[in-house]
């Protein structure tokens, strides 16, 4: 077995570090009442995919583009005005709680850096894909920003 590198273990600890200091405030804010830590978008706010598009067929590896008009970007953790960071909902038939921190998982993926474009890898057959958008905290907007849900075939 191959030794991780330093800054591979470096690389993880920043990584899940940004993820979680922003999910543990909210985790306590949310204890403690505060529900003030939803933010509100602005009203001409719009989350959509470039690319693919709906009904598109793709590789099993392809680049999943990300857009938006109305607002701006910004990392998780950073709390500014009229934005947010996008969050890309793989297979997800039923939406999470959009009044909590959405939970990262393998059909659940931030992109707290402020990424615009993600290259994911599917197996073979039809797959839906959305995005919403989060506030600093990850915790979708007041009234959630979200995108319309697309399906893709992958060959």
């Amino acid at each position: 077995m191959r030794p991780i590198s330093i800054n591979v273990v470096n690389s993880l600890i920043l990584v899940l570090g940004s993820l979680a200091m922003p999910l543990a405030l909210a985790d306590q804010h949310q204890k403690d009442g505060m529900d003030q830590l939803i933010s509100e978008a602005p009203a001409d706010a719009k989350v959509y995919i470039i690319s693919p598009q709906d009904g598109d067929t793709v590789g099993k590896t392809f680049t999943v583009r990300f857009g938006l008009s109305g607002m701006g970007v910004a990392p998780a953790g950073v709390d500014t005005k009229g934005t947010g960071h996008h969050h890309l909902l793989i297979d997800v038939d039923e939406m999470p709680d959009l009044t909590k921190p959405l939970p990262a998982s393998d059909r659940l993926i931030h992109f707290g850096g402020g990424q615009t474009e993600t290259e994911i890898t599917l197996p073979p057959g039809k797959h839906t894909l959305q995005l919403v958008m989060g506030n600093y905290l990850h915790i979708p907007h007041k009234k959630p920003v979200m995108s319309k849900k697309i399906t893709v075939t992958v060959k």
